[in-house]
């Protein structure tokens, strides 16, 4: 089965065209916000080199999510201009999930992480099986370095951008008899080739986008971004606490007047006590 496989949830933005297992051509580079000036081309040049044209695909492929808004838009409208044009079946693959086939078969619980905006991370947990089924054990997740310490239970094998990126903060969250390791750093960042292996498998089971198909945004709401911010505070214990403030701010109020009518009264009996 030969797939065109896009990979445009990140800055470094990935292009591959497979046949089955075999990787008939492959391009990588930082596109950095450029993707939609850098796509088009660089699937011109897997044309090229291949000798093949879109007609001549079984398929096509592409990264769903979560990651940029932008470069998922781009490489997500692509393809779905090309599935327009030429009628193949298009999958789409969880990026997280993708970075999971970067380690097909590696025994450990990995866990992909992705950097998202505002210096929190994407994460998910997966395993493979004995039979080379990928298991994914906890979907997708966003949150800060701190939340992602702290939901791991367990021995865990860490890798991709967002590990990179904030591993210090990571360790210095993890339960303490949670072991991390490492990968290699071919590893680390999301790869059209493992986004095109997952693919194939999702269209051999027959698992074809449908017409209203999105990109796989996952962000956590206003509300909870606030209760973090208040740190771990309910609504209601908020307003509690501001109605408290307020409460004590006035009783203050009463008491300074209080005080220095107190002390003026003091000084004028001790005045008169003095004349006598």
């Amino acid at each position: 089965m030969k797939v065109l496989a896009v990979e445009t949830a990140t800055s470094w933005q990935s292009v591959a065209i497979l046949d089955g297992s075999r990787v008939l051509a492959r391009h990588d580079q930082d596109a950095d916000g450029s993707h939609a000036k850098l796509l088009l081309p660089m699937i011109d040049r897997l044309f090229c080199e291949t000798g093949l044209t879109l007609k001549q695909l079984d398929g096509l492929v592409v990264s769903i999510g979560p990651g940029s808004f932008t470069g998922l838009r781009v490489g997500l409208a692509t393809l779905l201009g090309f599935r327009t044009i030429s009628q193949l079946p298009l999958a789409v693959v969880p990026t997280l999930e993708g970075l999971a086939w970067n380690l097909r078969g590696t025994p450990d619980l990995l866990c992909p992480i992705l950097n998202s905006r505002r210096g929190e991370l994407y994460w998910a947990l997966f395993r493979w099986t004995g039979d080379d089924r990928l298991e994914r054990v906890v979907s997708e997740q966003v949150g800060t370095p701190v939340m992602l310490g702290n939901s791991l239970t367990g021995p865990v094998l860490v890798f991709g951008e967002g590990w990179t990126v904030e591993a210090s903060a990571i360790r210095a969250s993890i339960p303490p008899a949670v072991t991390m390791t490492e990968t290699s750093d071919s590893a680390m960042r999301p790869s059209a080739v493992s986004i095109g292996l997952a693919g194939i498998e999702r269209l051999r089971r027959g698992e074809h986008a449908g017409t209203g198909i999105g990109p796989l945004y996952i962000q956590r709401t206003a509300a909870e971004l606030k209760y973090e911010e208040s740190g771990g505070l309910s609504p209601v214990a908020l307003r509690q606490e501001r109605i408290a403030r307020k409460v004590n701010a006035r009783r203050a109020a009463v008491r300074v007047p209080s005080a220095r009518a107190r002390v003026t009264r003091e000084r004028g009996t001790g005045g008169t006590s003095d004349g006598a």
